[in-house]
């Protein structure tokens, strides 16, 4: 494999090199004050021929890289502005520009009426955005439901997410990594409102700036925040109907000058869903056909606060406060016939019940200093701190009835108690500085976690709840990370070399303490990784450019993982961890073509090592425990094409193609190997019609593939459609949407592991439909624009990133 790389490698530096240049400036207003997000594009003499474009940065700046000799026009533009337009210039090396001073055009600040939007979805070099605010199927959707829709992601039955046919992704939050893992996080998602999501962000391979922790790379959800200066903010309210109606409301305002900014949204969703899952599960020739209906009634609440203070144009002081509040309920109701063989009657059924009642509170705080120094500094520091609670008590009854459910043969109650507390804490500092004609990035950061899980197990006997004192323990979790990097970026003529290398330490600490001495455990451990990535790009010529990127990450076990107590999840199903679990290591390879800055192809290829799955074991005639281990060594291939395009003027789509092999080499004597080829799709179209309206037909398909290691999917997708109507100058909007129109987004599968196979299907009430209004209101110094496209769209959709 490293052979392998540096081969590549090799061979891109050894392409002959030609002399390439640079154009760059600083766009600033009358006063001397940067501009951010201005279009720069440069034209061929007498702007017969668009070259390329960039869009400045917050001090202003920006860089057009890559550029031929020859005889230039530049052409500056930025809502509120008077366009620039340069004389002509002749460029035979790289020129800095210097300064150039926008005049603020009054006509345009009494009445600006274009705004350039966003594509839905754009490809760049390093990371695929999906820009949800353009969106109208995102209209009343959870934070885990819009991934659901974002480009190239899919959930397995077991709420996974998986990326290029890797599962193991690092959720971010607005630029910084969750430390909630598992059903915690999970959970946590489902409270986030789409209508507080300004986009999501797909980075599969990482640099080392990033935590190595994440085998098929990161996902980060950015929050809105509107840079506008004045006061203006926004109300939406919005009706999800599936099986049950469901409920949600925001909102949100933004006060920003020259010298601070305050901002804040709230957010609730309630209402009830539906899910369902059914297992056909044989071990030891008896059969166990477990049918499961269960309805959650869920209410949150999403509180976001933050402050920032302009110190100078060069420093900006910042805080946030998130808090998170819910309070879940569910019940399950399931039958379960057991059959002694095939063919044959039922010898007894278990009718069961789980009644589960959770509350949850997060709360979390952040504070910020960035130095930025036009494109020589950049220095940044973060502090946060964070508190997770979660209430949960869980009650289960279950009675057997003979074969023909006439009469009760047992019943037993089993009443749990779960409390579990999470505090977290993490301080970093960046640094990047112009170094050898390129960019020399290095940082520090400390990580801590620290878990409290409480399980108390009670029999209802009598009408009492008894304390089992063989299945009542508390686990506490102790784990540190330190960790440092390294970065390097340099362009060199037609080349763009980045390399870089990241360690982390960690230190972990579980201790189990029951309420029978014997069963106490306790595990430690220390080890330190490094994890080397690299990246280079190749610009053949105008339109044609190679990459070529490698990076090696860690997938470290979630704290629940390894408690090695048993948790109850129905009468015949426990859950226990698995204290001995090891981290899954991924060599990530990659190498793109990108043609005219929009079609992309890629082909990849990536290892993991040790990889850990969830899987059911057999124990006994009619038990079986769900518990992690490292069971195989996997292999993805995977060929990948994307591209944005636009039909005619009403009409722009953007489709995605992955092909990838799966497959699982058993490192475990029980597990059996195996291997799969699939094709994921995704398609978004936007329509503009006439009279206002816009419209949308977006989905999703995959063909059958492997979920978790051990599951054997059959094909599924889902068909989205949704139309949207502006009114009163744009400031309300209204949405209809209509989610899983076929209902094809339920799962089907199978597993088999030693001697125990389930055959499974499973799903929720996906086919909805939703109707959300937004308002916006307030005033800006430079007025509210129309979300309309400009001429300059096409420009931008070229721009360097």
């Amino acid at each position: 494999m490293k052979s392998f790389i540096t081969l590549i490698f090799s061979s891109f530096f050894c392409t002959v090199i030609f002399s390439q240049n640079d154009v760059s400036g600083k766009i600033l207003d009358e006063a001397n004050v940067a501009i951010p997000s201005a279009v720069v594009s440069l034209f061929s003499e007498g702007k017969t021929e668009f070259i390329k474009a960039a869009i400045s940065d917050d001090s202003g700046s920006f860089k057009i890289k890559n550029l031929p000799s020859g005889n230039y026009v530049l052409h500056v533009s930025s809502l509120g502005y008077a366009d620039y337009n340069s004389d002509l210039f002749i460029l035979e090396s790289s020129m800095d520009l210097g300064n150039i001073n926008m005049i603020t055009d009054a006509e345009a600040l009494d009445e600006v009426t274009i705004q350039a939007e966003k594509p839905m979805v754009q490809v760049m070099a390093d990371k695929t955005v999906f820009n949800v605010q353009n969106t109208i199927n995102a209209a009343g959707d959870s934070g885990f439901e819009l991934l659901r829709k974002a480009p190239g992601v899919i959930i397995d039955n077991n709420d996974n997410l998986i990326v290029e046919g890797k599962a193991g992704v690092l959720i971010y939050i607005d630029d910084k990594p969750s430390v909630l893992r598992g059903e915690d996080l999970i959970n946590y998602l489902k409270t986030i409102q789409a209508s507080d999501i300004e986009s999501i962000e797909i980075i599969t391979q990482p640099s080392s700036k990033y935590d190595a922790e994440g085998n098929a790379g990161i996902v980060n959800i950015r929050f809105k925040r509107d840079k506008s200066l004045g006061t203006n903010g926004s109300i939406s309210s919005g009706l999800t109907y599936g099986d049950f109606a469901r409920y949600n409301t925001s909102v949100s305002f933004n006060n920003r000058n020259k010298k601070t900014s305050l901002y804040g949204s709230f957010s609730n969703r309630f209402g009830e869903s539906f899910g369902f899952i059914n297992l056909f599960r044989t071990q030891n020739n008896t059969i166990f056909d477990a049918r499961t209906e269960s309805v959650y009634d869920n209410l949150s609440n999403n509180i976001r606060l933050g402050f920032d203070f302009f110190a100078s144009q060069k420093s900006t002081f910042g805080i946030i406060v998130t808090g998170n509040f819910s309070d879940n309920n569910s019940e399950s109701n399931s039958r379960t016939p057991i059959i002694p063989s095939e063919n044959a009657s039922p010898d007894e059924v278990l009718i069961a019940s789980s009644i589960t009642d959770s509350k949850t509170s997060n709360l979390y705080a952040n504070i910020n200093y960035k130095f930025k120094s036009g494109k020589k500094t950049d220095f940044n520091i973060d502090v946060d701190y964070g508190r997770y609670d979660r209430d949960r008590d869980n009650l289960q009854p279950n009675t057997y009835y003979n074969g023909d459910e006439t009469e009760v043969q047992s019943e037993n109650i089993n009443f749990m108690v779960t409390p579990i507390t999470i505090d977290l804490f993490t301080a970093k500092a960046d640094l990047e500085q112009e170094f050898l004609k390129g960019k020399l990035g290095f940082g520090v950061k400390y990580s801590k976690i620290v878990t409290d899980n409480q399980f108390d197990f009670f029999d209802r006997v009598n009408g009492q709840d008894v304390i089992n004192e063989e299945r009542t323990n508390d686990f506490n979790y102790d784990e540190q990370i330190n960790a440092a990097y390294v970065n390097f970026n340099r362009k060199l003529d037609k080349f763009n070399v980045q390399v870089g290398l990241r360690m982390e330490n960690t230190n972990s600490d579980g201790i189990l303490t029951a309420l029978q001495e014997d069963q106490n455990d306790r595990v430690k451990r220390n080890y330190t990784n490094w994890f080397p990535s690299g990246g280079l790009t190749y610009q053949v010529n105008q339109k044609n450019s190679l990459a070529l990127t490698y990076s090696k990450r860690i997938q470290r076990p979630n704290y629940q993982s390894l408690n090695p107590f048993e948790y109850k999840i129905d009468e015949l199903s426990f859950s226990k961890g698995n204290p001995f679990l090891q981290p899954q290591y991924t060599d990530n390879i990659k190498l793109s073509h990108t043609y005219n800055y929009t079609l992309t192809t890629s082909v990849s290829y990536s290892f993991v090592k040790d990889y850990f799955a969830r899987i059911t074991e057999a124990v006994g005639d009619d038990q079986n425990f769900l518990t992690t281990r490292n069971v195989a060594n996997q292999k993805v291939y995977n060929l990948g094409v994307s591209y944005p395009t636009k039909f005619f003027d009403w009409w722009n789509i953007y489709f995605s193609v992955n092909a990838y092999r799966s497959e699982f080499e058993a490192t475990n004597a029980d597990f059996i190997p195996i291997s799969q080829n699939t094709l994921s799709l995704f398609a978004q179209n936007t329509f503009k019609l006439p009279k206002g309206f816009r419209a949308e037909i977006s989905g999703w398909y995959s063909s059958p593939s492997i979920w978790g290691g051990t599951y054997k999917t059959k094909s599924l997708g889902s068909l989205n459609l949704a139309v949207q109507k502006r009114f009163f100058d744009d400031k309300l909007t209204a949405r209809l949407a209509f989610n899983d129109v076929l209902f094809t987004s339920p799962w089907q599968g199978n597993t088999q592991f030693g001697t125990l196979s389930i055959v499974g299907s499973g799903g929720g009430d996906s086919r909805q439909v939703r109707f959300n209004l937004n308002y916006n209101f307030g005033r800006d110094e430079i007025k509210k624009a129309r979300n309309r496209e400009t001429g300059l769209e096409d420009e931008k959709g070229r721009i360097e990133n």
